[in-house]
């Protein structure tokens, strides 16, 4: 009895092994990129109440940090005397300036607006 050995040759096509590869990689970056997209749609609603909960945290503690005072300050003073009325003479007199430098505004670009 011999023992016959066979050498079987496979003949491998180098751009068969190189095209696998690279459609491996393609077939990786495609599963990356699905789960980096589920990530951030997981994390962006979390990411938006985080801001809106510092946006009103900010805000709320600005305007009770202006209000509150003001108002404190504004409530110590009693009504009836020389410095409340200066103070609403000149909040008046304040609001007819605006008012004025609006109309002499529109007054000024009117003519144009016709022309």
């Amino acid at each position: 009895m011999t023992d016959e050995v066979t050498t079987e040759t496979q003949t491998t096509d180098p751009f068969k092994g190189m095209a696998d590869m690279m459609v491996n990689a393609a077939q990786a970056v495609k599963e990356g990129s699905l789960d980096a997209r589920a990530r951030v749609e997981q994390t962006l609603p979390q990411v938006n109440r985080f801001v809106a909960r510092l946006v009103y945290t900010t805000s709320y503690t600005l305007s009770y940090g202006v209000v509150f005072p003001t108002v404190f300050v504004a409530r110590s003073i009693p009504r009836e005397n020389p410095i409340v009325h200066g103070l609403v003479d000149g909040a008046h007199a304040a609001f007819d300036a605006i008012d004025e430098m609006r109309k002499r505004k529109q007054d000024a670009a009117a003519p144009e607006v016709q022309a």
